[in-house]
């Protein structure tokens, strides 16, 4: 167990990224997921606790981290009308169950495997920021029937294994399925909700490998739970005065190429060890 100065430096590193990710969620509508679990992935190693399930808990702790961010999220874009409860009611059946299916793979893993599942996820999510452009189409509105079937589970499946919410993939599907950004961002708070209760309740009844941080239930650490989620509340509305203030566009082909950068380098850790 660690003494008190590392307990001390954990929290302030904690404290630190939940700030980061609190304003880039606000600032580029992107989830603190994303940052996150690189985030706990690099400061649980340094202090030690690189144990075969490191990513495991990286994902669950930034899921759990999800729940409380989205509903808060899903409320204040209710407020104005912007989430669109069709889309939400149809898709949630689909993505709980892939969310779920997703979460029993995770249990089955090992953190290396993971890495290089996080690293090519994120490195297709981080090209698909910088070189994707607004104007893209492959269909006049959100598909149902067969369609539905499939990308509802895929999506709620691919958000476990990367311990993100619904931004990353969410927002992307729908615009270019012509829902209108900004009700892709307030409805895809929603699909964040739907993939991270289920999956947080499967992830605080499995057993985790190897040293773990204190105050670890199941896969899920409530000091970094409490700690990002403290933060984020404080910085996200920062963020979104930002984006209200300057273009986040530049600023968001900049954090494509920081994410296509942590991406390969969880992928050389894989490859080299």
């Amino acid at each position: 167990m660690p003494d008190t100065v590392l307990l001390i430096q954990m929290s302030l590193v904690l404290a630190g990224i939940g700030a980061f990710a609190g304003v880039l969620a606000g600032l580029l509508g992107v989830g603190g997921g994303i940052v996150l679990v690189p985030a706990f992935f690099y400061a649980f190693q340094t202090l030690g606790y690189d144990g075969p399930d490191l990513m495991q808990m990286c994902l669950a702790t930034s899921l759990a981290t999800i729940i409380v961010t989205s509903v808060r999220s899903v409320m204040s874009h209710n407020k104005k009308g912007a989430v669109d409860w069709d889309i939400l009611k149809g898709w949630a059946p689909g993505i709980v169950i892939g969310a779920v299916l997703g979460m029993l793979l995770v249990a089955q893993l090992r953190s290396t495997t993971l890495q290089a599942i996080f690293g090519i996820l994120a490195l297709v999510v981080g090209l698909y920021m910088g070189l994707g452009r607004a104007s893209w189409r492959v269909g006049p509105a959100m598909p149902k029937g067969v369609g539905r079937a499939a990308l509802s589970p895929a999506m709620g499946f691919l958000s476990v294994l990367m311990g993100i919410g619904g931004g990353s993939f969410g927002v992307p599907m729908m615009s270019l399925f012509s829902v209108p950004i900004h009700r892709a961002v307030a409805t895809a708070a929603g699909f964040g909700v739907l993939i991270a209760v289920p999956s947080v309740i499967g992830f605080l009844l499995v057993g985790v490998e190897g040293p773990v941080p204190p105050m670890t239930i199941g896969a899920v650490n409530l000091i970094a739970f409490g700690i990002i989620i403290a933060m984020t509340l404080i910085t996200a509305p920062w963020g979104v005065k930002l984006a209200h203030a300057m273009d986040p566009g530049p600023l968001k082909r900049v954090f494509a190429v920081f994410l296509v950068l942590v991406a390969l380098n969880m992928l050389r850790k894989v490859v080299l060890g």
